[in-house]
């Protein structure tokens, strides 16, 4: 028998790949934006545009669902997020605070809530190598400016929630998703998709430039295994916070380096050390990822990068045609 399901955010990336991942399972679903989707019309049942920062829309959003996958965020790259703390915050706790008041009013049988790595303490990611994070070690906390600490603060009141109401909660943290469909300029875009945007935008032999010296590590999800690891998520019993990414961990150099060999193209690098760059270092630990959902992340950086490049070159040629 089919659920009633709600996605929030879901005129975004993650939430409309979950959107379509929902409905591949059969699951009746209702969206809600504040915009519709840019890149391709929805599947859910019954769209939404609604501006959850606003407690009427909240209560709206989850009329007669029981399940509620709460990926709406303020959000973007690392240029974004360190630019603009009091708006990402204030309008990610708003949203955050209000959605989970309207679904244990509402009566909500589970809920799901997108963290973030950004949550986790910057002193333990100040070099390049380091070991993969540990979900444990996001305390003493010290996380990233604004974003991570809203992140943060609602991982502990999903926990208040079920503690004190019985509200089931299920949280993931994020590490760096990619794959078609997501922004790729503009400002928001995140590292793989702004690296396929250049390259695709350049000749061969051409340069592109990378933030930072290119010596900063990151492990990259592609977009299927982020929305397979979130349902198996909702599906299990842990409630403790819980690692959703790759612990494959890549320098943006060899970042770089693999888009351009997916290209066919050589490229070369232009570094800006004036532009933001995060943290040194940052690896996702899934030991409890795989002792809690019997399963972890299987598509490999360069196949999932393929696709990602294909696409966003398309996107590219034609905004050339278009212009």
């Amino acid at each position: 028998m089919e659920k009633r399901i709600l996605v929030t955010g879901a005129g975004g990336f993650i939430a409309h790949h979950l959107v379509k991942y929902l409905k591949s399972r059969g699951e009746w679903v209702r969206a809600v934006d504040i915009l519709e989707p840019e890149f391709e019309v929805t599947q859910a049942d019954d769209f939404n545009k609604l501006d959850l920062r606003l407690w009427d829309s909240c209560v709206t959003a989850v009329e007669g669902v029981e399940e509620v996958y709460h990926l709406a965020a303020d959000m973007g790259g690392i240029g974004y997020i360190t630019a603009f703390h009091a708006d990402i915050a204030r309008n990610n706790v708003l949203m955050n605070t209000h959605m989970l008041e309207a679904s244990r009013q509402a009566k909500v049988k589970n809920f799901f809530y997108s963290s973030s790595a950004c949550v986790y303490p910057d002193y333990r990611q100040s070099e390049p190598t380091i070991e993969g994070l540990k979900e444990e070690e996001a305390y003493p906390a010290a996380p990233e400016e604004g974003y991570g600490w809203e992140k943060l603060f609602t991982e502990k009141l999903c926990q208040y929630y079920a503690e004190d109401y019985g509200l089931e909660t299920r949280v993931a943290r994020f590490h760096n998703v990619y794959g078609p469909l997501g922004t790729y300029d503009g400002g928001k875009e995140k590292a793989p998709a702004a690296i396929c945007r250049k390259i695709a935008s350049s000749h061969n032999k051409d340069e592109i430039e990378v933030w930072g010296d290119g010596k900063q590590t990151r492990s990259f999800m592609y977009i299927d295994d982020c929305v397979e690891g979130i349902y198996r998520l909702m599906q299990s019993k842990h409630r403790e916070p819980l690692n959703l990414g790759t612990d494959v961990m890549v320098s943006v150099n060899e970042l770089v380096d693999i888009v351009a060999d997916v290209a066919e193209k050589e490229i070369h690098k232009r570094y800006d050390l004036s532009k933001p760059q995060g943290v040194r270092g940052r690896n996702s630990d899934n030991t409890k990822l795989a002792e809690y959902l019997d399963w972890t992340p299987t598509i490999n950086l360069k196949d999932g990068l393929e696709i990602t490049y294909k696409w966003i070159n398309q996107q590219v040629a034609n905004s050339r045609i278009n212009s």
